[in-house]
């Protein structure tokens, strides 16, 4: 291919007037009007990963490391294979590049390996008096099972707060400093945002909690499929996502721990494969990940993951698919801040936010937003978006509100929908301020 392709190929991608990858994806080339704006909820497949889902059961359909025979071989290779693709693109790897696969374990969410963690570590860690802290801002998959660690062992949970005094939202130094302290066991952060879109500041975490000899738990959903994530230059010490917002097949989550971290925790889950040997009385387990992976996991799933993995990195590349997000981004926003009466919560300047955000129609609620758009083929989210705390510190009318979130398979005319689909809206309630 030469240079004069290459250049012309970049330039295609990065021109947000039309997308070259909606043709990629089934659904939206098969639904040309339609303005998909929820892939933060969900993301999108492309034919890869669904071609390569049914290759999985076309051409080696068998149980990974059930059976010696070829089939069963070739399917635990290319589990292995995706294993192995999913440390390089976090960064598990040590200091000379290589992959620790090993420390990469198969969920059926991000949920459960938040869960996962919670349930399995926190008890090696918290005792009575620790504290555990998190973001106003955590998704409830990221709250929820720390409420409930904190309540078994008698530990505090504690909740930072983003300064939006400056308009950034961020959560602020002297915040880390007030409250991740000698009590901080366990810090869990999401690194971005689902409702807001900001960035948090994962690495001032991780020193600030690391300092006392604490622990960082990171939930990715909504960073990998956004920008590169280097899991060891985080600093974090458990990091989790899901395979489904980042272009793959539902039902598959990844957790990555640090090695010494996951031979601590007993397993979650028990039954077959995840033993080294039983006894009638007992039975020993087998390391991680194999120990937190109880049971036939989705092989087909998984290798799917794996092709989604690989349309991101090699077929759009996630350099380019960030430098298109972000002029989408800042497309969106000054479209949306130009509109009367529309309410946007989280920062306004787009070089604050990945992919979502948050806002209102003033006096319109939410559910109508959304459903009046959905009859103008715009898909958008509305209600509390899995985090009330953070709706209820922010005064959100009804702890509810529109979302649009935004992949690199959008485009102008998707964002063009949705505020013509708004004019609409405001026209339809007689908001016309």
């Amino acid at each position: 291919m030469s240079e004069a392709t290459i250049e012309r190929m970049a330039a295609d991608a990065l021109d947000i007037a039309a997308s070259p990858f909606k043709k990629d994806f089934p659904l939206l080339a098969a639904n040309p009007n339609l303005a998909f704006l929820d892939s933060a909820a969900t993301a999108q497949r492309p034919k890869s990963v669904l071609d390569a889902q049914r290759r999985f059961y076309e051409t080696m359909n068998a149980n990974p490391l059930r059976g010696l025979y070829s089939l069963s071989v070739e399917a635990t290779k290319a589990i292995a294979d995706v294993r192995t693709s999913i440390a390089r693109r976090i960064g598990a790897v040590d200091e000379a590049g290589a992959p620790h696969a090993d420390e990469v374990v198969f969920t059926r969410n991000a949920s459960e390996s938040l869960n996962l963690v919670a349930k399995c570590f926190a008890p090696c860690a918290l005792k009575p008096g620790d504290e555990v802290a998190i973001t106003i801002m955590e998704h409830h998959s990221n709250l929820i099972p720390w409420q409930q660690a904190c309540a078994q062992a008698g530990a505090k949970l504690v909740y930072l707060h983003p300064d939006h005094t400056d308009g950034a939202w961020r959560i602020s130094d002297d915040e880390i400093r007030a409250k991740v302290g000698p009590r901080t066991r366990i810090v869990a952060v999401g690194h971005v945002s689902n409702v807001l879109g900001v960035e948090n500041p994962v690495r001032k975490l991780a020193r600030a909690v690391h300092a006392n000899g604490g622990y960082l738990v990171v939930d990715g959903a909504q960073s990998v499929p956004h920008m590169a994530v280097d899991v060891r230059e985080l600093g974090a010490d458990f990091f989790v996502f899901s395979a489904h917002k980042a272009f793959g097949p539902l039902g598959i989550g990844v957790l990555w721990g640090r090695g010494e971290l996951l031979e601590r925790m007993p397993p979650l889950l028990t039954g077959g494969e995840m033993i080294d040997s039983v006894t009638q009385q007992d039975a020993v387990w087998a390391p991680a990940p194999e120990k937190f992976e109880a049971g036939t996991q989705d092989a087909a799933g998984i290798f799917a993951t794996g092709a989604a993995l690989e349309y991101l990195n090699e077929t759009v590349g996630i350099q380019t698919a960030a430098a298109r997000e972000a002029a989408l981004m800042a497309y969106a926003m000054e479209r949306l801040l130009a509109l009367p009466g529309i309410d946007i919560l989280g920062p306004h300047d787009h070089r604050a936010r990945h992919g979502a955000i948050a806002f209102n129609v003033r006096g319109v609620h939410p559910h109508d937003v959304a459903s009046i758009l959905d009859a103008r083929d715009v898909c958008i989210r509305a209600g509390h978006h899995c985090a009330q705390p953070l709706l209820a510190w922010m005064g959100a009318e009804n702890l509810a509100c529109c979302r649009a979130s935004i992949a690199f398979y959008n485009d102008k005319a998707d964002i063009d929908a949705l505020i013509d689909g708004l004019e609409y809206v405001k026209q339809l309630f007689g908001r016309g301020e």
